[in-house]
């Protein structure tokens, strides 16, 4: 079995439970005060783009291993 197969596979995992967290993180705090909306919504943005980006990282890794 090719170990950069189950390491690309958790990867993905670990970006899909991290996407998860920051979102319904963003939603609660949205529900809690409304009038911070836009200002969660920028810094959950970059939270997604910073999360994809290691995501991106570990792709090219996997294939170059």
């Amino acid at each position: 079995m090719n170990l950069s197969i189950l390491a690309l596979g958790l990867a993905v995992m670990g970006v899909s439970i991290g996407e998860g967290l920051l979102v319904s993180s963003f939603l609660r705090s949205a529900a809690r005060q409304p009038e911070l909306y836009n200002k969660l919504q920028t810094s959950m943005l970059m939270g997604i783009a910073f999360i994809e980006g290691t995501f991106f990282v570990l792709l090219a890794m996997a294939f170059i291993l």
